[in-house]
């Protein structure tokens, strides 16, 4: 049977989980070398396109009672289990501090709950007319938010990412169809140049903390000032969205085929990392950046793409969507207890007439 999944967006997919956990690599080094630069590009839009394929896949949630229920069971019984189990990796293996768990977001569980939250948004603003600009407004209002009650489920980044999502929602396939011509694609690699220059510039115009979309309290910048960053951070975020996916080859290959498996990459790449940052690998590479950027980009590869392989990807998905593991061999159980009984039912001899 062939398969329904379209290799663009699985491509599109895949490519950024490698660049979320190759990002998380490149921050366990000094920011003072290559590896700082490659992030700061990476960050100025790799999560912005992240959400707005979220969206784009979300546009037809609705409130009906099963879809309701895939939230409960793909994604905050994923984010409990794994914030906890994380959380007791941190603590028991690499002795840190936490506080205010499930409450307050850890590394890198926050995504989860904002695609919860994003969701239960979208019945509501897809049929508003100019949504994509009241989440605009509400990104830039998220920057004022100030006070210890803000960590409540890192409530600035996920409002502050609002209109990318919202965008994603309100696009058709026809509409994206339009970014995989031959003509987007050279305003594409343009647009990655423009971008590779404003990262390298990040501090003269920015600065790193704006990237997290995080509260302008976190700056020293005036209120004016910090508006106008934001709102040309969420520009920069648009046009590398539209670069990646003009970008993003159509080729339905190994690479494809692993575009499926993202969440599992996204649940436990943080025990790598963290296992990385915990036998003090980042100190190997002290005094040799390039080497050391060079080490953490294929160590992060590797792990995205290990963990996304069919072997791997089978093992583990039964611990990233518990709920939809024990409904099919539910499921599979019925249907063998029918076959066996109907199997029985055709074995047993006709009654004999008289």
């Amino acid at each position: 049977m062939p398969s329904s999944r379209d290799p663009w967006l699985d491509n599109a997919k895949m490519g950024l989980i490698v660049l979320v956990v190759v990002g998380h690599t490149w921050a366990l080094l000094p920011f003072d070398g290559p590896s700082g630069h490659l992030y700061d590009f990476v960050y100025l839009w790799h999560m912005p396109a992240f959400v707005f394929l979220s969206g784009y896949l979300s546009r037809s949630f609705t409130y009906a009672p099963e879809r309701m229920w895939q939230l409960v069971t793909t994604l905050l019984v994923p984010y409990v289990l794994f914030e906890g189990a994380l959380a007791l990796f941190r603590l028991h293996v690499g002795g840190e501090q936490l506080d205010d768990l499930w409450a307050d977001p850890h590394f890198p569980m926050w995504y989860l709950l904002a695609l919860v939250v994003w969701r239960l948004l979208t019945p509501v603003l897809r049929p508003l007319p100019g949504a994509a600009l009241v989440a605009l407004g509400v990104c830039v209002a998220s920057g004022f938010l100030g006070g210890e009650w803000t960590e409540l489920m890192d409530l600035p980044r996920i409002l502050g990412f609002l209109p990318f999502f919202v965008l994603g929602v309100a696009t058709t396939p026809e509409r994206l169809a339009w970014v995989r011509g031959r003509f987007p694609a050279v305003l594409g690699v343009a647009s990655f140049a423009l971008l590779a220059l404003l990262a390298v510039r990040l501090d003269d115009w920015a600065g790193r903390s704006y990237l997290y979309y995080r509260p302008f309290e976190g700056t020293d910048d005036s209120t004016t000032t910090a508006v106008l960053t934001r709102l040309m951070v969420v520009g920069a975020g648009l046009l590398g969205t539209f670069a990646w996916l003009a970008l993003v080859p159509r080729l339905d290959g190994w690479f494809a085929r692993m575009g499926s498996a993202t969440m599992v990459v996204y649940l436990f790449h943080g025990f790598a990392m963290k296992g990385a940052e915990y036998a003090g690998a980042p100190a190997l590479f002290e005094g040799h950046p390039w080497f050391g950027a060079l080490a953490a980009t294929g160590f992060g590869a590797a792990v995205a793409l290990g963990l996304a392989s069919p072997p791997v990807r089978r093992l583990l998905g039964h611990l990233a969507d518990p709920f939809s593991t024990a409904q099919r061999r539910v499921r599979e159980a019925v249907d063998l207890a029918v076959v066996v009984r109907e199997q029985e039912e055709a074995d047993e001899p006709a009654p004999s007439g008289r």
